[in-house]
Protein backbone atom coordinates (compact mmCIF):
# COMPACT_ATOMS: atom_id res chain seq x y z
CA UNK A 1 0.00 0.00 0.00
CA UNK A 2 1.47 3.26 -1.15
CA UNK A 3 1.55 5.55 2.13
CA UNK A 4 -0.27 9.01 2.17
CA UNK A 5 1.76 12.06 0.66
CA UNK A 6 2.16 13.91 3.73
CA UNK A 7 0.28 17.01 4.22
CA UNK A 8 1.48 20.57 3.99
CA UNK A 9 1.05 23.23 7.14
CA UNK A 10 -1.85 24.67 7.24
CA UNK A 11 -1.91 28.48 6.46
CA UNK A 12 -0.76 30.65 9.22
CA UNK A 13 -3.47 33.09 8.80
CA UNK A 14 -2.23 35.72 11.41
CA UNK A 15 0.78 35.73 9.48
CA UNK A 16 -0.96 36.80 6.30
CA UNK A 17 -3.01 39.16 7.80
CA UNK A 18 0.43 41.16 9.54
CA UNK A 19 1.53 40.92 5.83
CA UNK A 20 -1.75 42.58 4.58
CA UNK A 21 -1.31 45.07 7.43
CA UNK A 22 2.33 45.85 6.47
CA UNK A 23 0.86 46.86 2.68
CA UNK A 24 -2.07 49.00 4.47
CA UNK A 25 0.70 50.73 6.63
CA UNK A 26 2.68 51.61 3.23
CA UNK A 27 -0.41 52.67 1.53
CA UNK A 28 -1.17 54.94 4.39
CA UNK A 29 2.69 56.24 4.32
CA UNK A 30 1.86 57.07 0.08
CA UNK A 31 -1.82 58.63 1.03
CA UNK A 32 -0.63 61.22 3.98
CA UNK A 33 0.33 63.94 1.78
CA UNK A 34 -2.91 64.71 0.47
CA UNK A 35 -5.04 64.88 3.67
CA UNK A 36 -1.92 67.23 5.40
CA UNK A 37 -1.45 69.42 2.19
CA UNK A 38 -3.37 72.23 3.97
CA UNK A 39 -1.19 72.02 6.95
CA UNK A 40 2.15 71.41 5.07
CA UNK A 41 1.18 74.63 2.84
CA UNK A 42 0.69 76.98 6.38
CA UNK A 43 3.21 75.57 8.23
CA UNK A 44 6.12 74.88 5.33
CA UNK A 45 5.23 77.59 2.89
CA UNK A 46 5.17 74.82 0.09
CA UNK A 47 2.90 75.41 -3.19
CA UNK A 48 1.35 73.40 -5.59
CA UNK A 49 4.19 71.67 -7.49
CA UNK A 50 6.13 71.07 -4.30
CA UNK A 51 3.06 68.96 -2.69
CA UNK A 52 2.46 67.09 -5.92
CA UNK A 53 6.69 66.64 -5.94
CA UNK A 54 5.92 64.66 -2.25
CA UNK A 55 2.89 63.00 -4.01
CA UNK A 56 4.16 61.60 -7.05
CA UNK A 57 7.95 60.63 -5.29
CA UNK A 58 6.65 56.77 -4.67
CA UNK A 59 4.46 56.63 -8.34
CA UNK A 60 7.79 57.73 -9.44
CA UNK A 61 10.26 55.03 -8.20
CA UNK A 62 7.69 52.02 -8.19
CA UNK A 63 7.52 53.10 -11.71
CA UNK A 64 11.46 53.28 -12.39
CA UNK A 65 12.53 50.16 -10.09
CA UNK A 66 9.80 47.95 -9.64
CA UNK A 67 11.71 45.36 -12.11
CA UNK A 68 14.52 45.91 -9.73
CA UNK A 69 12.41 45.54 -6.39
CA UNK A 70 11.58 42.28 -8.25
CA UNK A 71 14.94 41.02 -8.45
CA UNK A 72 16.12 42.03 -5.18
CA UNK A 73 13.39 40.42 -3.26
CA UNK A 74 13.94 37.37 -5.36
CA UNK A 75 17.78 37.06 -4.48
CA UNK A 76 17.48 38.71 -0.67
CA UNK A 77 14.32 36.63 0.42
CA UNK A 78 11.13 37.97 1.10
CA UNK A 79 10.70 38.28 5.14
CA UNK A 80 13.64 39.98 4.76
CA UNK A 81 13.08 42.63 2.66
CA UNK A 82 9.64 43.40 3.73
CA UNK A 83 10.83 43.94 7.12
CA UNK A 84 13.71 46.33 5.45
CA UNK A 85 10.66 48.33 3.71
CA UNK A 86 9.09 48.88 6.70
CA UNK A 87 12.35 49.87 8.54
CA UNK A 88 12.77 51.93 5.50
CA UNK A 89 9.03 53.69 5.96
CA UNK A 90 9.57 54.24 9.80
CA UNK A 91 12.68 56.24 8.80
CA UNK A 92 11.91 58.05 6.50
CA UNK A 93 8.86 59.34 8.50
CA UNK A 94 11.02 59.50 11.81
CA UNK A 95 13.47 62.03 8.98
CA UNK A 96 10.58 64.22 8.31
CA UNK A 97 9.09 65.34 11.75
CA UNK A 98 12.21 67.65 13.17
CA UNK A 99 12.12 69.36 9.54
CA UNK A 100 11.33 72.65 8.40
CA UNK A 101 13.29 72.19 4.61
CA UNK A 102 11.78 71.19 1.81
CA UNK A 103 14.91 69.46 0.52
CA UNK A 104 14.77 67.26 4.19
CA UNK A 105 11.24 66.39 3.52
CA UNK A 106 11.38 65.30 0.26
CA UNK A 107 14.66 63.30 0.94
CA UNK A 108 12.56 61.34 3.59
CA UNK A 109 9.82 60.65 0.83
CA UNK A 110 12.57 58.95 -1.11
CA UNK A 111 13.53 56.67 1.66
CA UNK A 112 9.80 56.14 2.52
CA UNK A 113 8.56 55.00 -1.72
CA UNK A 114 11.66 52.55 -1.10
CA UNK A 115 10.38 51.18 1.67
CA UNK A 116 6.71 51.09 0.04
CA UNK A 117 8.41 49.47 -2.96
CA UNK A 118 9.98 46.85 -1.41
CA UNK A 119 7.08 46.44 0.72
CA UNK A 120 4.24 46.29 -2.24
CA UNK A 121 6.63 43.48 -3.90
CA UNK A 122 7.75 41.37 -1.11
CA UNK A 123 4.07 41.02 0.55
CA UNK A 124 2.58 38.68 -2.09
CA UNK A 125 5.57 36.93 -2.76
CA UNK A 126 5.45 36.08 0.95
CA UNK A 127 1.90 35.14 1.02
CA UNK A 128 2.33 32.73 -2.09
CA UNK A 129 4.69 31.00 0.06
CA UNK A 130 3.15 30.72 3.23
CA UNK A 131 -0.30 30.05 2.20
CA UNK A 132 -1.51 26.33 1.07
CA UNK A 133 -2.55 26.26 -2.01
CA UNK A 134 -6.29 26.15 -1.45
CA UNK A 135 -5.63 29.20 0.73
CA UNK A 136 -3.56 30.87 -1.45
CA UNK A 137 -6.38 32.84 -3.83
CA UNK A 138 -8.14 34.01 -0.98
CA UNK A 139 -4.61 35.28 0.83
CA UNK A 140 -3.77 37.03 -2.40
CA UNK A 141 -7.23 38.47 -2.62
CA UNK A 142 -7.10 40.02 0.58
CA UNK A 143 -3.46 41.20 0.33
CA UNK A 144 -5.25 43.46 -2.83
CA UNK A 145 -7.03 45.47 -0.60
CA UNK A 146 -4.18 47.10 1.17
CA UNK A 147 -3.68 50.22 -1.54
CA UNK A 148 -7.49 51.21 -1.00
CA UNK A 149 -7.84 50.37 2.49
CA UNK A 150 -4.46 52.56 3.61
CA UNK A 151 -5.40 55.31 1.45
CA UNK A 152 -9.04 55.76 3.27
CA UNK A 153 -7.57 55.07 6.46
CA UNK A 154 -4.87 57.94 5.87
CA UNK A 155 -7.73 60.33 4.82
CA UNK A 156 -10.02 59.69 7.83
CA UNK A 157 -7.50 59.11 10.31
CA UNK A 158 -5.26 62.34 9.45
CA UNK A 159 -7.90 64.74 10.35
CA UNK A 160 -7.63 63.34 14.03
CA UNK A 161 -3.66 64.91 14.62
CA UNK A 162 -3.43 68.71 15.32
CA UNK A 163 -0.19 68.64 13.26
CA UNK A 164 1.38 66.92 10.05
CA UNK A 165 4.24 66.26 12.17
CA UNK A 166 2.29 64.07 14.63
CA UNK A 167 -0.02 62.39 11.50
CA UNK A 168 3.86 61.26 10.20
CA UNK A 169 5.35 59.94 14.04
CA UNK A 170 2.22 58.19 14.33
CA UNK A 171 2.58 56.40 11.03
CA UNK A 172 6.06 55.57 11.87
CA UNK A 173 5.29 53.98 15.11
CA UNK A 174 2.59 51.67 13.69
CA UNK A 175 5.08 50.55 10.41
CA UNK A 176 7.61 49.83 13.45
CA UNK A 177 4.84 47.65 15.34
CA UNK A 178 4.02 46.00 12.34
CA UNK A 179 8.40 45.39 11.65
CA UNK A 180 8.61 43.81 14.80
CA UNK A 181 5.45 41.68 15.01
CA UNK A 182 6.41 40.17 11.69
CA UNK A 183 10.05 39.53 12.62
CA UNK A 184 8.88 37.72 15.21
CA UNK A 185 5.39 36.06 13.91
CA UNK A 186 5.84 35.34 9.94
CA UNK A 187 7.51 32.10 8.93
CA UNK A 188 10.94 32.42 7.87
CA UNK A 189 11.54 31.18 4.06
CA UNK A 190 15.01 30.96 2.31
CA UNK A 191 17.51 33.83 2.48
CA UNK A 192 17.80 34.11 -1.42
CA UNK A 193 14.68 32.44 -3.10
CA UNK A 194 16.57 32.05 -6.27
CA UNK A 195 19.14 30.34 -4.87
CA UNK A 196 16.76 28.16 -3.25
CA UNK A 197 15.09 27.30 -6.75
CA UNK A 198 17.65 27.37 -8.81
CA UNK A 199 17.78 31.04 -10.02
CA UNK A 200 15.00 32.85 -10.96
CA UNK A 201 14.59 33.92 -14.48
CA UNK A 202 13.79 36.86 -16.19
CA UNK A 203 13.40 35.38 -19.79
CA UNK A 204 11.20 32.88 -18.27
CA UNK A 205 8.99 35.70 -16.26
CA UNK A 206 9.18 37.73 -19.78
CA UNK A 207 7.66 34.93 -21.95
CA UNK A 208 4.64 34.07 -19.37
CA UNK A 209 1.80 36.10 -18.90
CA UNK A 210 3.30 38.28 -16.30
CA UNK A 211 3.64 40.35 -19.23
CA UNK A 212 0.60 41.13 -20.58
CA UNK A 213 -0.90 41.04 -16.95
CA UNK A 214 1.83 43.91 -15.97
CA UNK A 215 -0.09 46.16 -18.98
CA UNK A 216 -3.57 45.26 -17.74
CA UNK A 217 -2.37 46.53 -13.99
CA UNK A 218 -0.64 49.72 -16.18
CA UNK A 219 -4.01 50.87 -17.99
CA UNK A 220 -6.35 50.37 -14.66
CA UNK A 221 -4.19 52.28 -12.52
CA UNK A 222 -3.96 54.91 -15.05
CA UNK A 223 -7.91 54.61 -15.74
CA UNK A 224 -8.32 54.73 -11.75
CA UNK A 225 -6.19 57.58 -10.53
CA UNK A 226 -7.08 59.31 -13.33
CA UNK A 227 -10.65 59.85 -12.46
CA UNK A 228 -9.42 60.04 -8.12
CA UNK A 229 -7.12 62.57 -8.79
CA UNK A 230 -9.66 65.00 -9.81
CA UNK A 231 -12.52 63.24 -8.53
CA UNK A 232 -12.93 66.00 -5.28
CA UNK A 233 -12.68 69.02 -8.36
CA UNK A 234 -15.16 66.98 -10.26
CA UNK A 235 -17.33 66.80 -7.66
CA UNK A 236 -17.15 70.05 -6.56
CA UNK A 237 -18.24 71.12 -10.06
CA UNK A 238 -21.03 69.08 -10.73
CA UNK A 239 -22.36 68.85 -7.36
CA UNK A 240 -21.68 72.33 -6.25
CA UNK A 241 -20.56 70.81 -2.62
CA UNK A 242 -17.62 72.13 -0.46
CA UNK A 243 -13.87 70.87 -0.81
CA UNK A 244 -14.44 69.29 2.60
CA UNK A 245 -17.47 67.27 1.73
CA UNK A 246 -15.95 66.58 -1.66
CA UNK A 247 -13.18 64.84 -0.07
CA UNK A 248 -15.07 63.12 1.95
CA UNK A 249 -17.31 61.28 -0.85
CA UNK A 250 -14.24 60.63 -2.67
CA UNK A 251 -12.26 59.02 0.41
CA UNK A 252 -15.94 57.19 0.44
CA UNK A 253 -15.69 56.03 -3.09
CA UNK A 254 -12.00 55.17 -3.16
CA UNK A 255 -12.88 53.00 -0.09
CA UNK A 256 -15.24 50.91 -2.02
CA UNK A 257 -12.96 49.65 -4.07
CA UNK A 258 -11.93 47.17 -1.03
CA UNK A 259 -15.86 45.27 -2.01
CA UNK A 260 -14.44 44.65 -5.76
CA UNK A 261 -11.49 42.95 -4.16
CA UNK A 262 -12.97 41.16 -2.06
CA UNK A 263 -15.73 39.77 -4.31
CA UNK A 264 -13.30 38.70 -6.52
CA UNK A 265 -12.46 35.61 -4.50
CA UNK A 266 -16.23 34.37 -4.92
CA UNK A 267 -16.64 35.07 -8.11
CA UNK A 268 -13.04 33.81 -9.81
CA UNK A 269 -14.51 30.46 -8.59
CA UNK A 270 -16.89 30.45 -11.31
CA UNK A 271 -15.19 32.81 -13.97
CA UNK A 272 -11.95 33.01 -15.48
CA UNK A 273 -10.21 35.79 -14.65
CA UNK A 274 -9.99 36.56 -18.59
CA UNK A 275 -13.39 37.18 -18.57
CA UNK A 276 -13.45 39.10 -15.41
CA UNK A 277 -11.22 41.30 -15.78
CA UNK A 278 -13.13 41.80 -19.95
CA UNK A 279 -16.53 42.59 -17.88
CA UNK A 280 -14.86 45.03 -15.68
CA UNK A 281 -12.71 47.28 -18.48
CA UNK A 282 -16.21 47.80 -20.28
CA UNK A 283 -17.89 48.75 -17.37
CA UNK A 284 -15.56 51.18 -16.26
CA UNK A 285 -15.27 52.50 -19.96
CA UNK A 286 -18.89 53.10 -19.33
CA UNK A 287 -19.37 54.87 -16.01
CA UNK A 288 -16.54 56.70 -17.09
CA UNK A 289 -19.09 58.47 -20.04
CA UNK A 290 -21.77 59.20 -17.66
CA UNK A 291 -19.12 60.76 -14.99
CA UNK A 292 -16.85 62.91 -17.42
CA UNK A 293 -19.76 63.77 -19.60
CA UNK A 294 -22.36 66.38 -18.80
CA UNK A 295 -25.25 63.60 -19.98
CA UNK A 296 -26.24 62.60 -16.11
CA UNK A 297 -26.90 64.43 -12.42
CA UNK A 298 -24.86 64.60 -9.56
CA UNK A 299 -26.05 61.90 -7.79
CA UNK A 300 -26.18 59.59 -10.77
CA UNK A 301 -22.73 60.53 -11.52
CA UNK A 302 -21.30 59.82 -7.80
CA UNK A 303 -23.58 56.75 -8.14
CA UNK A 304 -21.96 56.08 -10.98
CA UNK A 305 -17.85 56.57 -9.12
CA UNK A 306 -19.05 53.80 -6.72
CA UNK A 307 -19.53 51.62 -9.40
CA UNK A 308 -16.38 52.50 -10.93
CA UNK A 309 -14.62 51.51 -8.27
CA UNK A 310 -16.10 48.92 -6.80
CA UNK A 311 -15.87 47.15 -10.14
CA UNK A 312 -12.23 48.22 -10.92
CA UNK A 313 -11.35 46.68 -7.75
CA UNK A 314 -12.01 43.25 -9.32
CA UNK A 315 -8.77 43.48 -11.42
CA UNK A 316 -6.02 44.06 -9.67
CA UNK A 317 -7.53 41.19 -7.17
CA UNK A 318 -7.99 38.99 -10.27
CA UNK A 319 -3.77 39.92 -11.33
CA UNK A 320 -2.25 39.69 -8.04
CA UNK A 321 -4.29 35.93 -6.92
CA UNK A 322 -2.73 34.89 -10.75
CA UNK A 323 0.61 35.41 -9.82
CA UNK A 324 1.12 32.09 -8.36
CA UNK A 325 0.09 30.59 -11.73
CA UNK A 326 1.86 32.19 -13.98
CA UNK A 327 5.25 31.16 -12.17
CA UNK A 328 7.29 28.14 -11.09
CA UNK A 329 7.78 29.28 -8.02
CA UNK A 330 8.70 32.63 -5.27
CA UNK A 331 11.85 33.49 -7.09
CA UNK A 332 10.26 34.10 -10.15
CA UNK A 333 6.39 35.28 -8.46
CA UNK A 334 8.89 38.17 -6.46
CA UNK A 335 10.08 39.23 -10.34
CA UNK A 336 7.06 38.88 -11.86
CA UNK A 337 5.18 41.19 -8.06
CA UNK A 338 8.11 43.68 -9.63
CA UNK A 339 6.64 43.96 -12.83
CA UNK A 340 3.33 44.28 -11.75
CA UNK A 341 4.02 46.61 -9.49
CA UNK A 342 5.81 48.47 -12.03
CA UNK A 343 2.91 48.66 -14.81
CA UNK A 344 0.90 49.85 -11.79
CA UNK A 345 3.03 52.37 -10.55
CA UNK A 346 3.51 53.83 -14.40
CA UNK A 347 -0.16 54.19 -14.50
CA UNK A 348 -0.35 56.34 -11.11
CA UNK A 349 2.43 58.43 -12.70
CA UNK A 350 1.08 58.76 -16.14
CA UNK A 351 -3.09 59.13 -15.05
CA UNK A 352 -3.21 62.36 -13.42
CA UNK A 353 -0.83 63.82 -15.69
CA UNK A 354 -2.99 62.37 -19.10
CA UNK A 355 -6.38 63.41 -17.19
CA UNK A 356 -5.03 66.98 -16.25
CA UNK A 357 -3.27 68.00 -19.85
CA UNK A 358 -6.39 66.32 -21.60
CA UNK A 359 -8.71 68.80 -19.56
CA UNK A 360 -6.77 71.67 -19.75
CA UNK A 361 -7.28 71.04 -23.72
CA UNK A 362 -10.35 69.92 -24.21
CA UNK A 363 -12.16 70.09 -20.99
CA UNK A 364 -14.15 67.05 -19.20
CA UNK A 365 -15.45 65.49 -22.23
CA UNK A 366 -11.26 64.64 -22.97
CA UNK A 367 -10.89 63.15 -19.90
CA UNK A 368 -13.57 60.61 -20.47
CA UNK A 369 -12.32 60.09 -24.08
CA UNK A 370 -8.68 58.96 -22.70
CA UNK A 371 -10.45 56.39 -19.90
CA UNK A 372 -12.53 55.15 -22.17
CA UNK A 373 -9.35 54.67 -24.78
CA UNK A 374 -7.52 53.16 -21.98
CA UNK A 375 -10.85 50.84 -20.98
CA UNK A 376 -10.30 49.69 -24.98
CA UNK A 377 -7.01 49.15 -25.21
CA UNK A 378 -7.13 47.03 -21.50
CA UNK A 379 -10.42 44.87 -22.85
CA UNK A 380 -7.98 44.74 -26.17
CA UNK A 381 -5.24 42.93 -23.68
CA UNK A 382 -7.11 40.61 -21.70
CA UNK A 383 -8.99 39.37 -24.70
CA UNK A 384 -5.51 37.92 -26.01
CA UNK A 385 -5.71 34.27 -26.42
CA UNK A 386 -2.97 33.72 -23.36
CA UNK A 387 -4.02 33.28 -19.92
CA UNK A 388 -4.22 36.19 -17.23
Amino acid sequence: MTPAAPLSPPTDWRAVWLVVAAGVAAASHLGKVAIASPQLQNELGLNLGMLGGLGATFAVLGALGGLAAGSVVARAGDLRMLCLGLTATVLGAAIAVPTDSFAVLLMSRVVEGLGFLLITVAGPTLISRIARNEDRNMALVLWSCFMPTGMALAMLTGPWFSTWRDFWAATSMVSGLIAAMAIWWVPRGPSRLAKHEGGGSWGQVWRSPALAMAGTFLLYSLMFFALFAFLPVLLQQRMQVSTTVAGLLAAAASAVNVVGNLAAALILKRVRREALCLSASVVMGLCALGIFLPVAGPSTALALCLVFSAVGGLIPASLLSAIPEVTSGPAQGALAAGLLMQGSNLGLALGPLLIGSAVDWRGWPAAAACVVASALAMAATVARPRPV
